[in-house]
């Protein structure tokens, strides 16, 4: 790290702004690197169903920061030690899946936040804190900085949504929508109305609790519908899934314009 934690996203989101991400799903500093200079407000490194590891997480921290993307991380499970690591590694944001109810939540927020605010460890060492180059200075910013984003995709964490989005230092109610069809029932449908009444509950208790919003799209005029109701936090895509549909339709482009000329 060359510089002192400053959370632009952060900022945009307390300040109303709409912010821009991507997934990392592909553990390669290459495609990070890539995506970061793509543009995006943010990207999320993903420990949660993505096949990386502590090492690959470096690597791809490191090359992400040489771009002014802010990384986000989304860990395994609601776990101090795993939010730990991965804060002392230099992310800048935590997801936290399945967060189902106030204490879940609360207990999230305590392992982003060093005492008296969380029971984040302490050290100096690490490499969010410049190796010990600049650590006292950051511990001073940590708690103030980092972005605490609580997924809300369950049937419990629907039915105690207020009392998950009024726990002091959330900062990011963010829908999941494919666990949360399928915890409803509707394996593969988040468009089910069942669902679809679950995410306007969530919509509305973090609207009145002034908490961002965030979810998931995959295209431009999805994202852009999203913006307008009100959502401030939306990936468009990943590296794994750009990878593999361009290289698809890459494919299928070549197939039909050999096939026709063979007529």
């Amino acid at each position: 790290m060359t510089e002192l934690i400053s959370n632009r996203v952060k900022r945009d989101l307390k300040a109303g702004r709409q912010t821009v991400g991507g997934w990392l799903h592909l553990c390669s500093s290459i495609s990070a690197e890539i995506m970061g200079d793509a543009g995006f407000d943010w990207l999320l490194i993903d420990m949660e169903h993505g096949p990386g590891d502590y090492q690959t997480l470096l690597v791809q921290l490191q090359a992400l920061s040489a771009s002014r993307t802010t990384p986000v991380v989304r860990v395994q499970w609601n776990d101090p030690a795993v939010i730990k690591r991965v804060l002392d590694l230099g992310a800048e944001g935590v997801m936290i899946p399945l967060v189902g109810n106030r204490r879940e939540c609360e207990a999230a927020v305590r392992a982003c936040k060093y005492p008296p605010e969380g029971t984040r460890g302490v050290a100096g060492s690490h490499r969010a804190a410049g190796f010990g180059r600049f650590a006292a200075d950051y511990w001073a910013r940590a708690n103030a900085e980092i972005l605490v984003i609580a997924q809300v995709e369950t049937p419990e964490a629907v039915k105690a949504i207020d009392d998950i989005v009024t726990v002091p230092g959330v900062d990011v109610a963010f829908i999941g929508p494919a666990d949360l069809s399928a915890a409803l029932g509707h394996l593969g449908d988040p468009k089910h109305p069942d669902v679809q009444a679950a995410i306007a509950r969530v919509e509305a208790a973090a609207k009145r609790a002034s908490v961002a919003l965030g979810t998931i799209s995959r295209s431009a005029d999805e994202a852009t519908a999203l913006y307008g109701r009100g959502y401030q936090m939306v990936t468009l895509c990943s590296d794994a899934s750009l990878v593999a549909q361009g290289a698809a339709a890459a494919v299928r482009g070549v197939r039909a314009q050999v096939g026709a000329a063979r007529g």
